[in-house]
């Protein structure tokens, strides 16, 4: 028989154990946080072509691109969450016949989210046949500047999550191209290419999209973007503007691809840390516009969206508490 104090030491061992798992399966508060933004972007993405018969670049563009994203990388994502969407984005051919609102539409504009939203949806297994996608590519082909850019918001130097401006949507037109790999397109991909090297890094915007473009060091963009982030850790559009969700997120994803270079990874630490301060209860965050401070439905969803791919791509460079 085993003495009372032994006993007592075997259940304070066992307790400990039990709560050494229970520990090990609760989620980190960064997990609840990348959690609650796939829910609400969940009920978010599929709303608005329900209830408005039409297909947005910001539902079915930015925030269903975060979604097929966040499938690829475990999140479980109904099928009818987003199944109207990939229908959309699958067939490049009727994208003229949206029905959206024509003064506030733009179609270039929608040419190179949808097409970005396609690319995701390969990516994430929900569209097998690519020749959608060089179907895509040969759309956001015809809107192509002589210069090699895609002028988007030509009056907004910094863009916005929904507008992108020039130097953002000529990155990720860029980036569709590429993936198309079809033959047309090897001229256009050098000019814009050549663009983007010259486009000089004067805001923010413009630093993180340079290093998503190049993917290596550039001094003078990484430069700016360590003297413009703040002390609670965000980036805003300028380097000496207030933090912003939209261009935290950016900047996030452009030092997601600069993980080894020295002094990165404080810098996304604290920048996963602004964004998640700024998580609403409902899951989303609050609309980054231009000017600051208004409100905005389409910018909303546009920023939770920017900002859950900005988690999912840095969630493994760092570990929080």
């Amino acid at each position: 028989m085993l003495r009372p104090f032994t006993n007592g030491i075997l259940i304070l061992i066992a307790l400990a154990l039990v709560g050494c798992i229970v520990s090990r399966n609760k989620p980190s508060p960064a997990a609840v946080i990348e959690s609650k933004a796939v829910a609400f972007l969940k009920r978010e993405v599929p709303a608005w072509s329900r209830e408005n018969h039409c297909f947005s670049c910001h539902n079915n563009g930015d925030a269903a691109r975060a979604l097929y994203v966040a499938s690829r990388m475990g999140h479980r994502i109904p099928a009818p969450v987003l199944e109207d969407t990939t229908a959309w984005v699958a067939r490049p051919g009727r994208w003229d016949e949206n029905k959206g609102d024509p003064g506030f539409s733009d179609k270039r504009l929608a040419n190179i989210q949808f097409a970005a939203s396609l690319l995701a949806a390969i990516e994430a297994g929900h569209v097998k046949d690519r020749n959608a996608l060089r179907e895509a590519a040969r759309r956001v082909l015809g809107d192509q500047s002589t210069d090699g850019s895609w002028p988007i918001d030509d009056g907004n130097a910094v863009g916005s999550p929904v507008t992108y401006g020039t130097t953002l949507a000529t990155f990720m037109a860029l980036r569709t191209l590429k993936a198309a790999g079809i033959p047309e397109t090897t001229t256009a991909i050098q000019k814009a290419d050549g663009w983007l090297r010259r486009t000089k890094p004067d805001t923010v915007v413009t630093a993180a999209t340079a290093l998503l473009a190049s993917q290596q060091n550039s001094g003078e963009s990484l430069e700016l973007i360590r003297r413009a982030q703040t002390s609670d850790g965000g980036w805003g559009p300028y380097p000496d503007s207030p933090p912003e969700t939209f261009d935290t997120a950016l900047v996030l994803l452009a030092l997601a691809e600069l993980r080894a270079a020295p002094g990165v990874q404080e810098m996304i630490q604290r920048g996963r840390g602004f964004l998640m301060t700024q998580q609403q209860r409902d899951g989303g965050w609050p609309a980054t516009t231009r000017p600051a401070g208004g409100q905005s439905y389409a910018q909303r969803i546009s920023t939770a969206g920017w900002a859950l791919l900005a988690l999912l791509a840095t969630q493994n460079e760092v570990t929080e508490r």
